[in-house]
């Protein structure tokens, strides 16, 4: 632990909404002096130093903290997390947040999670696992519809095909494990039972043996209102979820959450760092959908902005073994965040439009502009560079205020080819 009024240095690994987030709470806290982000983005700018260093090139990450004097990184991307750079930094005596490799397959590998769940009896959809097409589309012919087809590697989000029919998904394997739509991730796929409910996130810290929980949040992954459209990295978000009840977070606190912490340690695959719980709120209770091995995005996003805590207290507990001794509190309010993409996302899409209208979130402080695909162009301009390019969020004191707030804040930020959906936090409607 780092004491005696030392000023630290963070580097943040990743370049999303997500490490802008991580950016801006550890810039509240008064232990950081300097923050840098690795690549970062043209949001994160106005608070870390950005470096130009890809988050999968981990020997020019490690030189740079070297280099730099960094007291802490903090990774916030899967796909080093999965491939082992937390066991690199440790190797090198660098004090790093995050799970190691062997834990991280909780996210990197759906059928190990899906294995994990099946031996220590913790709440999941009925599956099968398959390495062979056709052995899969064999299962297929007797199998109840609609029916879900994952991905086991890591898919951005999007490797998961939802199949209302025979036909939908012996063209999903296809797509899948023959098409290699999503690379190397579909060398292995996991085929589940269909579940009907409400879709909850649920984020924790955890130290290896200790779970503490944040606010629930509730995203938004179809790319179109009424939940059309194909799946995405999430279009939107919202916490609390008036759907997560005390009646369901005394159920998962005793059946999931502390459960998969026991069930990674048994498995000689301590973790530490966040695990992210994808639940269905299902007829017959609360089941796992899926884990991820950091923060989501946008869920970061409507989460943190509520975190009373100092953030660096809560990784360095986690890093120490100590977050028994954490009290983790939210404040008593909402948040609600907006994705703005660019038109054909996530499929399409053009890149390189100015963004204007930065300067209107200026000085609100219940406001708040995450970046996720921006950049600097050659004339120093701000502009589109992915998908998803902000996240306007706002906070309220309930969420039809948070919602109402976040949507009026759209309207500040321009860009050609904007795009969103108007029905994020529909649901509160109907709580």
């Amino acid at each position: 632990m780092i004491c005696g009024g030392i000023k630290m240095k963070v580097l943040v690994v990743g370049s999303g909404g997500r490490e802008h987030a991580i950016c801006w709470k550890l810039s509240k806290s008064p232990k950081v002096d300097k923050i840098y982000c690795a690549p970062g983005n043209a949001g994160i700018a106005e608070l870390a130093e950005c470096v130009d260093i890809k988050a999968m090139e981990f020997e020019k990450l490690v030189a740079f903290a070297k280099e730099n004097s960094i007291d802490l990184t903090v990774i916030g991307m899967d796909d080093p997390l999965v491939g082992g750079v937390v066991d690199v930094f440790e190797a090198e005596g660098l004090r790093v947040f995050g799970p190691r490799k062997n834990a991280a397959i909780l996210e990197g590998s759906k059928a190990f999670s899906k294995d994990l769940m099946k031996k220590y009896n913790i709440p999941t959809a009925a599956y099968e696992t398959f390495t062979s097409a056709e052995e899969a589309k064999k299962y297929l012919e007797t199998a109840e519809y609609p029916i879900v087809l994952k991905a086991d590697g890591l898919a951005l989000g999007k490797g998961v095909l939802i199949c209302e029919n025979k036909e939908d998904a012996l063209a999903g394997v296809d797509e899948l494990m023959l098409d290699k739509k999503f690379g190397t991730a579909g060398d292995t796929i996991v085929i589940e039972e269909f579940m009907t409910g409400r879709e909850v996130s649920v984020l924790s810290f955890v130290d290896g043996d200790t779970i503490k929980i944040m606010s629930s949040a509730q995203d938004h992954k179809r790319a179109k209102d009424g939940d059309q459209g194909l799946n995405t990295g999430g279009m939107g978000n919202f916490s609390p979820s008036p759907f997560y009840t005390k009646e369901v977070d005394e159920f998962c606190k005793k059946y999931i959450y502390q459960a998969t912490v026991d069930a990674m340690k048994s498995e000689g695959r301590p973790f530490k760092g966040v695990i992210f719980f994808g639940l269905m709120l299902t007829p017959k209770g609360p089941k796992v959908l899926e884990y991820n091995a950091r923060f989501g995005d946008p869920e970061a996003q409507v989460v943190l902005p509520r975190m009373k805590n100092d953030i660096v207290d809560v990784f360095e507990a986690c890093i120490d073994g100590t977050l028994d001794k954490v009290d983790l509190q939210f404040e008593d309010n909402a948040c609600v965040c907006v994705i703005l993409a660019s038109d054909g996302y996530p499929l399409a899409y053009e890149k390189g439009f100015e963004i204007k209208g930065m300067e209107n979130f200026k000085g609100k402080d219940d406001y708040f502009l995450f970046h996720a695909g921006s950049k600097f162009n050659e004339e120093g301009k701000v502009v589109t560079n992915g998908g998803r390019v902000l996240g306007v969020t706002a906070l309220g004191k309930d969420l039809k205020e948070a919602r109402a707030k976040a949507y009026e804040a759209t309207e500040w930020v321009d860009f050609d080819n904007k795009y969103m959906r108007h029905d994020i936090g529909k649901a509160i409607d109907e709580a």
